[in-house]
């Protein structure tokens, strides 16, 4: 038995007989049926939605920068929406040095079985900065860290924006961006130099990375259940 069911982007999708979806197939590279949240958005915020595409059965709805934190609050917050999951914070750039450079959100709404996509749009030659939205989804943290050290999008109201795969000091730019060198913009054996000059600890103590203090920070509950689990196994193998 096949059911049909709501798609990520608002198709419908085959399920097998438990509900469970099933791949689908046939998608169309431009066109076919929009997530029905654009409609919702469209109603909610006006002006504030400049377009939208699908593209390999994926909505993609581009917003103004000023809108953003607003729009992103609403999904999350509104009960017929609930995009209760940030998969991604992520950039584009292309070559043409006229189009824009493109900041991305992938959310999914899981109880409605929805993927949505924003982009706000930034002129090179301009600002690139875009609201935060660490206070809607804590696990934006990273994500628009690591946006801003590989492309150098500013992300306002961030409490701790610095670089996250790159060292502190690092100072040849943003590596993902297009006038970004292959080899970097200085020589290997200064690149060495600078990382071997890096100073982890002075931003991270041990305390910082300790587990023991991972630990003492968990519920009560998920400690005395790691703690039933770490029994039994070490059970097991003493008994062993």
């Amino acid at each position: 038995m096949v059911n049909v069911g709501a798609s990520a982007a608002g198709a419908s999708v085959a399920g097998d007989a438990n509900g469970a979806p099933i791949t689908p197939t046939g998608i169309t590279h431009r066109g076919g049926p929009v997530n029905p949240t654009v409609t919702a958005l469209m109603a909610q915020f006006g002006d504030g939605i400049e377009r939208h595409e699908v593209v390999w059965g994926e909505t993609t709805v581009f917003v103004k920068r000023d809108a953003l934190h607003a729009i992103i609050r609403w999904l999350h917050d509104e009960p017929s929406e609930r995009y209760d999951y940030l998969v991604d914070v992520t950039a584009v750039e292309y070559r043409d040095a006229m189009r824009p450079l493109e900041v991305v959100w992938h959310l999914r709404a899981l109880g409605h079985r929805r993927f949505l996509r924003l982009k706000v749009e930034l002129p090179k030659r301009g600002e690139l900065a875009v609201p935060s939205v660490i206070d809607i989804y804590s696990g934006a943290d990273w994500l628009e860290r690591e946006c801003y050290d590989m492309f150098g999008i500013r992300f306002e109201g961030h409490p701790d924006l610095r670089r996250i795969l790159m060292w502190d000091t690092y100072q040849e730019g943003f590596p993902l961006r297009k006038d970004f060198p292959l080899r970097g913009r200085f020589s290997r054996a200064e690149q060495l130099k600078q990382a071997l000059a890096a100073n982890p600890e002075a931003r991270y103590s041990m305390d910082d990375l300790t587990i023991a203090e991972a630990f003492d920070a968990l519920p009560e509950d998920m400690k005395a259940r790691l703690a039933t689990e770490r029994a039994e196994r070490h059970g097991v193998e003493g008994g062993e």
